[in-house]
């Protein structure tokens, strides 16, 4: 099985190109921390690759940008090519079934009127997270 799951930074802005015959495709890195440190106490990062294609590849370069965090299910391809000096290049990268877009817009599109949600039990948002009051048994639709 080849699965890979990982939730991190862009580096950079996404990448957006065309193949010869129309597909998109984007390419940008995703800094991960490790879970651990090393010895002097510091967590290690990780740049990985990634590779999106068709219309995730489309929404990615639209939406995500360098510092955005961004979660990715996908898979690890190898591939390699001859450079220029003749020399054959080996490339690890992700290749990601599913990009989902993790933190806030910039833009503050994603922020929720204070009244919102009052009707189903919520009270209030503040700072786009809502506060969650218990419901009874008796509330409950089943």
């Amino acid at each position: 099985m080849n699965k890979v799951i990982l939730i991190g930074n862009l580096t950079r802005d996404p990448e957006l190109t065309t193949t010869t015959s129309g597909i998109s495709v984007c390419r940008f890195s995703l800094a991960v921390s490790r879970r651990y440190t090393n010895s002097e106490g510091e967590r290690e990062t990780d740049f990985i690759n990634v590779v999106v294609w068709r219309n995730a590849a489309e929404n990615c370069h639209k939406f995500l940008r360098k510092g955005s965090k961004a979660a990715i299910v996908g898979n690890i391809q190898t591939r390699s090519y001859d450079a220029q000096d003749g020399s054959k290049r080996y490339v690890t990268e992700v290749v990601a079934e599913e990009v989902e877009f993790v933190g806030s817009r910039s833009n503050g599109d994603d922020q929720v009127d204070d009244n919102q949600g009052a009707d189903n039990g919520n009270q209030g948002n503040q700072g786009g997270t809502t506060k969650l009051t218990p419901i009874q048994d008796d509330q409950l639709p089943f």
